[in-house]
């Protein structure tokens, strides 16, 4: 009789929680957990057990891209010929000012 084999890895999941709706989602944490239900049940245990969050996105690690410190030069030099970005070209007015600062 052959056995079912039960699928026991369990994986890293990266832990969001945005803590009032309109803010942007900060990270809290990881958690392990074979599939995303139980990542999202783990990560709500963990990070929300006193109502600190209003949603939670989980994120599988391995699925997350990033790049390097070696990158640092090449991968972001494209943005330094195009001086019209850079906010020295554009004045704010004073009304926008004063409720920026």
């Amino acid at each position: 009789m052959a056995q079912n084999k039960i699928d026991t890895e369990l994986y890293l999941w990266e832990v969001f929680v945005q803590d009032k709706f309109g803010e942007p989602f900060t990270h809290c944490g990881s958690v392990h957990a074979s599939d995303s239900e139980m990542a999202l049940q783990n990560a709500r245990d963990a990070y929300s057990r006193r109502n600190e969050a209003k949603t939670i996105w989980i994120v599988k690690s391995s699925e997350i891209i990033s790049t390097t410190p070696s990158d640092e030069g090449p991968f972001f030099e494209p943005s330094n010929d195009k001086i019209y970005r850079h906010p020295q070209f554009y004045t704010i007015p004073k009304s926008v000012k004063d409720k920026l600062f």
